[in-house]
C-alpha cells in the first residue's frame, strides 16, 4: 500500500477527496464516478485511476449497484496525517494547550473556533471553484 502522504500529494486525488467530503455532508449515499468526472472536468479513465489509488489507501469505500459504483470518503487513514501535523501547531505551556497559528498562539477554545471557521471557508471556496468549473 502506498504511503498516505504519497497518496494525498496528488492534486487530483485531493480534489476527489474534497468532492466526496462536500457530498457526504449533504447526506448523499455516495458519489458516482460520472458525478466526479463532471465536477472535475477530467476524463473518466483518469478519475477511475485516482479512485483505485484512493481505494487501495482505504481513503474511499465503494458501493456497487448494478453497473454503477458509488464512492464515499473514509477519513480514518487521514488521522496519520493529522497525528504528524499536530505537533507542529501545539505547545504545552503551564499545563495549558496552546495552538500556534503562524507566529501567534491561541488558547484551545479559540483554536477550535478558528479551525471550524477555516474548514467552513475551505468548503465554501471549493464549492465556488466547482461551480465556476461547471460553467460552459
Amino acid at each position: 500500500m502506498a504511503d498516505i502522504f504519497d497518496v494525498i500529494a496528488d492534486g487530483t486525488r485531493r480534489e476527489i477527496l474534497q468532492i466526496l467530503l462536500s457530498r457526504s455532508s449533504s447526506g448523499e449515499g455516495g458519489t458516482s464516478v460520472s458525478q466526479i468526472v463532471n465536477e472535475l472536468g477530467v476524463s473518466q479513465p483518469t478519475v477511475s485511476k485516482h479512485l483505485k489509488v484512493l481505494r487501495e489507501a482505504d481513503l474511499v469505500t465503494v458501493r456497487e449497484e448494478g453497473q454503477h459504483r458509488y464512492y464515499s470518503l473514509q477519513s480514518t487513514p487521514l488521522e496519520t496525517v493529522d497525528d504528524w501535523l499536530v505537533p507542529f501547531f501545539i505547545d504545552e505551556a503551564d499545563g495549558e494547550t496552546i495552538v500556534r497559528i503562524g507566529s501567534s498562539a491561541l488558547p484551545e477554545p479559540a483554536a477550535q473556533a478558528a479551525e471550524f471557521v477555516g474548514r467552513a471557508a475551505a468548503s465554501a471556496k471549493h464549492a465556488v471553484a466547482s461551480a465556476f468549473r461547471r460553467r460552459p
